[in-house]
Formats: structure tokens, C-alpha cells, sequence
């Protein structure tokens, strides 16, 4: 058994759609992290590592930001991977023709659409702003891109207007559609909603760009999944702008373990995804991170302990092998004999029912006052216990 979940989980009622994509955004919006800037090398690995897990659209960057961001797309597209090499463009020909150059399989092109973005950062009107927009979806069709229309801050955009802009663009030629929840302010129940309201007009697919202001990127985008939409977006680590994006990690492993929807991916190699976007973002990952902190398969507790050397589901949802990791055993003041043993058989030392007794004394007191029971300081605690026996 690989896995043991709530059995509660059954009893919802599920609609998934058949075929849901993945496209993954840590190379443009998680490299929008401030501080974060990837190198070409930083890319092409990321981007590699990415297709080994089998994502099947990688957003590789944005074009018409500079001649290095160019050539670093460029190189993923002449890498031969097997998922699809999105770019990112304004709604302005000179964006997708420099994309084109980049020689993407498609591109993602995106406009502001609520009000407070109108009025304040586009200083336009509706009508002007869908002209635009038709305008690039269709430029870019006519070269035979894959084209999804992004209407950034489409939570907070009129229901009417969304829908006909999204209309729009499918008559244009867009294959694909984006809800970007561009600063984290949906809940799961207006998820719900609008996913509803635009099913009844809206045919085309619909993928969702879920930011974590709130912390409920994952959910939000699962939601979305519900209720209509068949695409998401994100970010490895959940890196990105502010509170970063919905974190891949943890909507593959929620998707497949929670929800029973396995897409195919080689989960096995989510560690050393995570590890490489860590170390070339130079962003740690949080000790407590779902799926992928260093935590998530340690255990310290007597009486959690004691259980998992039994059966290690009594305390993992899942065994870790399935995402990269190991489990751990360590020592500290919640320690109790039966974890002492286990260590001491680990590393094939001897020992007495009084030497045990002693040795776990000791290590509870060790890290009362500060250390932290590693090998060296463990070795040290049963040498000084075995001496005060003898």
C-alpha cells in the first residue's frame, strides 16, 4: 500500500474533466520573484528537469524583455523536449513577432480587464481594450501559434465583460482561455461560482492562473477543475510574485492522492525538481513545505515513532519513494526507547535494557539543553552511557 487517505473523501462527488493540462510557469512568473533572475544554464536545466516529470507545457519566459531572455527561449525550444515551449506576450505585435523568433509552439497573450486596471494601469475602455486583444489573437493564429488569451484580473472583472471577451477570443481563433487570479482575492465558493456562470456561455477551454496571496491557490485551482476549467497554472515551490502561484508539487500530489486523478506524471522526480529550482533561485524551501520540505518524512515524536517503525501510514498519507524522498527517524526530548533502539540497531550497536534506559536519559537531556542529536553527538551519548555501566 502506497498510500492511505480519508475514506470520507469518496463520498464527494467529483466532476473532473477527462483531460486536464498542466502548464508550468516557474521560468516567467516564478522567475518574477523578486530577487530571482535565471541564468540561461539556470533555464535550460529547470526546463529539462520540468519534461522529465512529463509537464506538458512549459512557459519558458518573456520574450520581448531582453536578448538574453530571448536566447534562453530559444534554447529550450531547440532542446527537443517533448512538452509544448509557450512564450509570453502583451497584446502588441512587436511581442508575438519577437516570440515567433523564439521559435515557440505558442504563446500566451494577456490584457488587463477589470475595472480598477482600466481606469489605473491601461487608461483605456472595454471596447478599445477587446479590439486590441482580437487583434493579437488573431495575428498570432495566422502564423499557426497555440494562443491562450489571458484577461488578467479576471476575478475582479465585470461577469458580463468576461464573457465576452472570452467569446471573442474563441471566435478569434484563441484555443484556449486563462481566469488569472492575478492577487489571491477568489475563495474557493466565488471559484465555484464563476466557473459556473462561465460555463453557460463559454466553450472554449479554460485554464487558471491561481495566485497564493491567501494561500488558496491549490484549492482555487482545484475548484476551478470542478467546476469547467481544464488547465492550470503553476509554479515550482510556488515561487512567484508577492505570495507566489499554485505550487506544482502540491497540486500533482493532491490531484492524484485526494482526488484519484493521476495524470501520468513521474512524480519520483518532484524532489530533485524542487532541490534545482531551490538552489538556482536561490529561495529555500520552508522545513515544513507540503511534498517537498525537508520535514514532511521526519519523525521525532515516542509515540509517532513508535508506530511508524510499525506501519509507516499510521503517520504519512503517503510513502515518500513516491515524490523523491526518504523517511527519517531523529532523536530528541520526545523520544522514547523504542526509537533509541531502532537508531541503535540502525548503526549495529550492542546494548543492555539499563544501557537503553540510560542512552535515552541522556538524549532527551542533550536536546533539553540545545544540541541537536545528530549521528556524531548520538555515538558520543551511548559511548558515555556504556562507560558510566561499566
Amino acid at each position: 500500500m502506497k498510500y492511505h487517505i480519508s475514506h470520507y473523501n469518496k463520498e464527494a462527488e467529483l466532476n473532473f474533466p477527462e483531460d486536464i493540462t498542466i502548464y508550468d510557469t516557474t521560468l516567467r512568473d516564478g522567475e518574477q520573484t523578486p530577487g530571482v533572475c535565471f541564468s540561461k544554464e539556470d533555464k535550460l536545466e529547470i526546463a529539462r528537469k520540468l519534461d522529465q516529470v512529463k509537464i506538458p507545457q512549459i512557459e519558458a519566459g518573456f520574450p520581448i524583455v531582453s536578448q538574453r531572455e530571448r536566447e534562453a527561449i530559444k534554447q529550450i525550444t531547440h532542446e527537443g523536449l517533448d512538452a509544448t515551449i509557450l512564450g509570453l506576450a502583451r497584446t502588441k505585435i512587436e511581442d508575438i513577432d519577437v516570440a515567433l523568433d523564439c521559435d515557440v509552439d505558442g504563446i500566451i497573450t494577456f490584457m488587463g480587464t477589470s475595472d480598477i486596471h482600466l481606469e489605473h494601469k491601461m487608461h483605456k475602455g472595454r471596447q478599445e481594450i477587446l479590439t486590441i486583444c482580437m487583434k493579437a489573437v488573431e495575428y498570432a493564429k495566422d502564423y499557426g501559434l497555440f494562443v491562450a488569451f489571458s484577461a488578467e484580473d479576471a476575478t475582479r472583472t465585470d461577469i458580463d465583460f468576461l464573457k465576452r471577451i472570452y467569446n471573442k477570443a474563441e471566435e478569434y481563433g484563441a484555443d484556449r482561455v486563462h481566469i488569472a487570479d492575478t492577487v489571491g482575492a477568489i475563495t474557493p465558493q466565488g471559484m465555484k461560482y464563476l466557473m459556473t456562470e462561465l460555463r453557460k456561455e463559454v466553450n472554449i477551454d479554460i485554464a487558471l492562473h491561481c495566485h497564493n496571496d491567501f494561500g488558496l491557490a491549490v484549492i482555487n485551482s482545484i475548484t476551478g477543475l470542478l467546476y469547467g476549467a481544464n488547465g492550470l497554472s503553476t509554479t515550482v515551490n510556488n515561487i512567484g510574485e508577492r505570495a507566489g502561484n499554485a505550487s506544482l508539487e502540491e497540486v500533482i500530489m493532491a490531484l492524484r492522492i485526494l482526488y484519484g486523478k493521476d495524470l501520468g506524471f513521474k512524480t519520483k522526480y518532484l524532489q530533485e525538481l524542487s532541490d534545482l529550482v531551490s538552489q538556482r533561485s536561490s529561495l529555500p524551501v520552508p522545513y515544513n513545505k507540503p511534498i517537498v520540505g525537508q520535514n514532511v518524512f521526519i519523525h521525532e515524536s515516542g509515540i509517532h515513532v513508535d508506530a511508524v517503525i510499525e506501519e509507516p501510514l499510521t503517520y504519512e498519507p503517503y510513502v515518500p519513494e513516491l515524490v523523491g524522498q526518504k523517511r527519517k527517524l531523529v532523536l530528541g526530548k520526545h523520544s522514547g526507547c523504542r526509537a533509541v533502539k531502532a537508531k541503535l540497531d540502525e548503526i549495529n550497536i550492542a546494548y543492555s535494557e539499563d544501557e537503553l534506559i540510560e542512552i535515552v536519559r541522556n538524549v532527551k537531556r542533550s536536546r533539553e539543553n540545545g544540541k541537536y542529536i545528530n549521528d556524531n553527538v548520538f555515538c558520543e551519548i551511548v559511548r558515555k552511557c556504556r562507560k558510566k555501566e561499566e
